[in-house]
């Protein structure tokens, strides 16, 4: 499978049959939208610290609602900006990459099929 059509496949909650869970489940994936365009503004915008912040919040909520791929890559992400040198191109580029992979993952959370 290509990076390309896994990157487009729906991302459903590990809870998604839980009927107990199913409220939060959904919620969480309405709140999608709101939560990657702050990702996505504090990095364009160079606000690391607070890109931090949000990708440790998320890494947390993701797993916790049952998406555990979106909480990896949100940890991921936060443990990169914890240790890149600030500012360097290296650190940079992979903070960018690390934030168009969450991103992506974070545009394919279902509540349910």
């Amino acid at each position: 499978m290509s990076e390309q059509s896994r990157s487009s496949e729906p991302i459903f909650s590990d809870f998604a049959d839980d009927p107990d869970m199913q409220e939060l489940v959904e919620l969480f994936a309405q709140e999608m939208p709101a939560k990657i365009e702050k990702v996505r503004s504090a990095f364009e915008a160079g606000r690391f610290d607070d890109l931090r912040r949000l990708a440790h919040q998320l890494k947390g909520a993701a797993g916790g609602y049952g998406f555990g791929v979106v909480g990896d890559a949100a940890g991921r992400l936060e443990e990169h900006l914890a240790t890149s040198a600030a500012g360097s191109a290296g650190s940079i580029e992979q903070i960018k990459k690390d934030v168009q992979a969450l991103l992506d993952l974070c545009r394919n959370v279902r509540a349910r099929g």
